[in-house]
C-alpha cells in the first residue's frame, strides 16, 4: 500500500495502480480523454496531468504510477493553465457545430471546456476540413472533423475484438481516424466505438438525429439477449425505449455489450406487443378484458382432471414470473406437469468476448424448478405457457386437440396455435430477477409504464389462482 497526497488529502491506494486511478478511488476527478480503464495506457491527450510536489513539469496521470509520500495536486494554478492550452489546442481545428452534433449534452470535450476552459479562441485562419457523414459499417456513421484523436476506437478494435479495422492517416492537423482499405467497422461490438467516443466522431446510425439526450431519462437495467445479461443503461422518453448502452460490470461485460444487444429494444417497444387479451372463437382471435379472459380460464379448469393440465416455464421470463406460476401448480393444482422452454441455443452466435450460445436471459433459473422438455406421449388436454413455444413444441402440444394458454408480451396471431393469449409486460415494465450463465443473479426494477392491459407474470398467476376452484 502507498499513502499519498492529493489535493492535501490523505489517501492510502493498493501499489501499481496510476495516479488518475487512485484519484477516483478518492473521488477527485481528473478530466481524460484516450484512458479507459478496460483499455491500454495511450497517454496522447495530455489533458489529464496533474503537479507532483519536487517534479519540474506535469505529468500525465493515466500512466503515471503512484509512489508512497506523492504530494499531488490536480488543480494547481498551473494545471489549470495547462488544461486551457490543451483544449484550446484540441479545439483550433474542431467544428463549432454542437447545436447538430449528436454527442451534445453527454460530449466530453464540450463539458470540459465549460468545467475547466471557457476561453475564447484565438484562432483566426481557416479550419482544416476533414471528411463527413462517411458510413464506415453498417451501423456507424463518421465524422473525422470531430475526432480529437484519443485513439479509444482504435486500440478497441486491436485490443478487444482483435479485427483491426481503424487506424490513424496522415500527420500533424491532418492526422484523422480511417478504416483500413476494403474494410468496413462491422465486427460484433462495432457500436461500443460510438460508447467509447467522447465527441461526436462516431455516432450510431440507429439512433443519430434521433432524440436529443437532455429529453432522455436513463435507468439501469439488464439485457435480455442472451445468457450472458450484460448490464446497460436504458434511455428512454415517453414510455418510449430510444437506445441501450453498455453499464460498466466487471464481473459481467466490464465496459461492452454486443451489436445485437445494442439492438435488442427495438423488440421490446409497443408496436411489436399484443396489447389486450385475445380469445379464439371459430379460428379467430378477438380482443377482450382480463375478467372474461379470467371467467373462460376458470371455465376451463373447472372441466377437466388437474393430473391433465400442464404447464411450461420459460428462460425468457423472470425468476418471480416463473416462481409465481410453480407455486400456483405445486399449491393448488397439485401437479407435477412442468416443463421448461425458451430460445433454441445457437452456436454460430457465441464468441470469445460476451456473446453466449443460450440466446434466453434466465436458464439458470428456471432449470432450478424443472428440467423437463415437452412430454409428447403426456394425456395434458390444458397447457398453461409461459413465454411462446418452438415450432417442434406446438407440434406437440396441439397433436391431441388440446387448449393453450398462452402468456407472452408477443404473438403472432398468424401462427394461431393459441387459444387464449393473456399480454404479458416485458422485464423493462416490471421489477424481476434474471440469473446469468455464470449463476449470477441479476435484479433489475420497472423503468417504463406497461402498454395498455399488459400484466406481469407473477399478476397473472395470482389473478388465476384467486379464481382457482377449490
Amino acid at each position: 500500500m502507498a499513502k499519498i497526497i492529493i489535493n492535501g488529502k490523505i489517501i492510502v491506494v493498493k501499489n501499481g495502480i496510476t495516479i488518475l486511478e487512485a484519484a477516483k478511488e478518492a473521488g477527485i476527478e481528473i478530466p481524460h480523454f484516450c484512458y479507459h480503464p478496460c483499455l491500454s495506457i495511450s497517454g496522447n491527450c495530455r489533458i489529464c496531468a496533474v503537479e507532483i510536489k519536487g517534479r519540474q513539469e506535469p505529468v500525465i496521470s493515466c500512466k503515471e504510477i503512484v509512489s508512497d509520500g506523492m504530494n499531488i495536486s490536480t488543480d494547481s494554478e498551473l494545471i489549470q493553465k495547462h488544461r486551457q492550452s490543451v483544449l484550446e489546442f484540441i479545439l483550433i481545428n474542431h467544428p463549432l457545430d454542437c447545436p447538430v452534433c449528436d454527442k451534445a449534452g453527454e460530449c466530453k470535450l464540450q463539458n470540459y471546456y465549460f468545467d475547466y476552459s471557457l476561453k475564447q479562441s484565438r484562432f483566426k485562419e481557416q479550419k482544416v476540413n476533414k471528411p463527413k457523414m462517411l458510413k464506415v459499417g453498417q451501423h456507424i456513421i463518421m465524422d473525422a472533423e470531430r475526432c480529437i484523436e484519443c485513439s479509444r476506437c482504435i486500440r478497441f478494435c486491436k485490443e478487444i475484438t482483435k479485427t483491426n479495422e481503424l487506424s490513424f492517416e496522415e500527420r500533424s492537423d491532418r492526422t484523422r481516424i480511417s478504416i483500413f482499405p476494403g474494410n468496413e467497422l462491422n465486427n460484433q461490438y462495432s457500436l461500443c466505438t460510438v460508447d467509447l467516443c467522447p465527441v461526436g466522431a462516431l455516432t450510431s446510425i440507429d439512433f443519430r438525429f434521433k432524440k436529443r439526450v437532455w429529453f432522455l431519462k436513463t435507468d439501469s437495467s439488464i439485457c435480455n439477449g442472451c445468457a450472458t445479461g450484460c448490464n446497460i443503461y436504458v434511455d428512454h422518453h415517453d414510455n418510449i425505449i430510444y437506445r441501450w448502452r453498455p453499464r460498466e460490470n466487471n464481473a459481467v461485460n466490464k465496459t461492452w455489450m454486443c451489436d445485437y444487444g445494442s439492438l435488442f429494444y427495438k423488440n421490446l417497444n409497443p408496436d411489436k406487443r399484443i396489447l389486450s387479451p385475445l380469445l379464439k372463437s371459430d379460428n379467430t382471435f378477438f380482443k377482450t378484458n382480463w375478467d372474461d379472459a379470467f371467467s373462460k380460464i376458470n371455465i376451463i379448469l373447472k372441466s377437466v382432471d388437474p393430473k391433465n393440465i400442464g404447464l411450461v416455464l420459460s428462460a425468457q421470463a423472470t425468476k418471480e414470473e416463473n416462481e409465481a406460476f410453480y407455486k400456483f401448480f405445486h399449491e393448488q393444482i397439485k401437479s407435477n406437469n412442468i416443463f421448461i422452454t425458451g430460445k433454441k441455443n445457437d452456436p454460430n452466435f457465441k464468441d470469445d468476448i460476451l456473446r453466449d450460445s443460450d440466446m434466453n436471459p434466465n436458464t439458470n433459473s428456471v432449470i432450478k424448478l424443472s428440467d423437463k422438455k415437452i412430454d409428447t406421449s403426456s394425456d395434458i388436454s390444458v397447457w398453461f405457457v409461459l413465454g411462446e413455444l418452438l415450432q417442434e413444441e406446438i407440434t406437440a402440444v396441439k397433436k391431441s386437440g388440446s387448449t393453450i394458454i398462452l402468456i407472452t408480451p408477443f404473438y403472432d396471431i398468424n401462427n394461431n396455435y393459441a387459444d387464449i393469449v393473456l399480454p404479458q409486460t416485458t422485464h423493462l415494465e416490471q421489477d424481476g430477477t434474471f440469473i446469468n450463465k455464470n449463476g449470477i443473479e441479476q435484479s433489475f426494477n420497472q423503468i417504463i409504464t406497461p402498454p395498455h392491459n399488459s400484466l406481469s407474470g407473477v399478476k397473472i398467476a395470482e389473478m388465476i389462482r384467486g379464481r382457482f376452484p377449490t
